[in-house]
């Protein structure tokens, strides 16, 4: 296996700070998300969920080119953004727009499957003692859907590293600017002799996601252990 190049270092760390990024943005929201699909009854709830999950099952160039010409220069937004001085395409901001997009739903399906198994007893009984809405949240209701809100951050952050379809589209393929490893490794696997550097990154990727598979798994082990004792 080669040695990575300063490219492809560059490369790593900009999957890193995009994966890292869109996992801190989405968490909150994703949360937020997932409590009102459970707890919260409205018209169009459906429609929301349409909404929330249709990224999963459209292709990620979709997805990518919808964005493109929602934020675009020309675009719905486009205006309004060049008037304050925002640019989302062929920018980092881009590419970590893409990742929080894709891999949204991902995140909220995994925090809502944690909060359909808490027992609504213990919701009741908190509010009995005397314990209003906010306080049942941050300490029933978030405790008990600590590890599918880890499980669900896990998750996403693996499908933000492994981001490609919707990240060239609406972010490009600038080398050290908004090249991330999937997009190093199609550069490499459309360029003469660069297998060996393509599967270097592989394994770099590889090694990336096992890594925070593992650390989310010993985080949610510790916190059952936590909340168990």
């Amino acid at each position: 296996m080669t040695a990575l190049s300063p490219q492809d270092i560059h490369a790593v760390i900009l999957s890193v700070k995009v994966a890292v990024a869109a996992t801190l943005i989405s968490a909150p929201l994703g949360f937020a998300v997932a409590y009102v699909f459970v707890y919260l009854r409205f018209p169009g709830k459906s429609i929301l969920e349409g909404v929330i999950n249709l990224p999963l099952v459209l292709p990620p160039v979709v997805v990518g080119y919808l964005l493109l010409i929602t934020l675009g220069r020309r675009g719905v937004f486009g205006p309004l953004l060049e008037h304050l001085g925002i640019q989302i395409v062929f920018t980092l901001k881009g590419a970590v727009l893409a990742s929080v997009v894709v891999g949204f739903p991902l995140l909220v399906r995994s925090i809502r499957i944690g909060m359909e198994t808490i027992d609504h007893d213990y919701i009741r009984a908190a509010r009995t003692l005397g314990a209003g809405w906010f306080d049942s949240l941050f300490t029933v209701i978030l405790p008990l859907s600590g590890r599918a809100l880890l499980a669900g951050m896990s998750l996403m952050f693996a499908r933000s590293l492994g981001e490609f379809g919707a990240t060239i589209v609406l972010a490009g393929n600038i080398p050290s600017v908004t090249q991330t490893i999937p997009l190093a490794i199609y550069d490499y696997t459309n360029t003469p002799g660069g297998d060996a550097s393509a599967l270097a990154l592989c394994l770099v990727s590889v090694l990336l996601s096992f890594a925070v598979l593992m650390l989310s798994e010993m985080s949610a082990r510790s916190l059952k252990k936590g909340r168990d004792a």
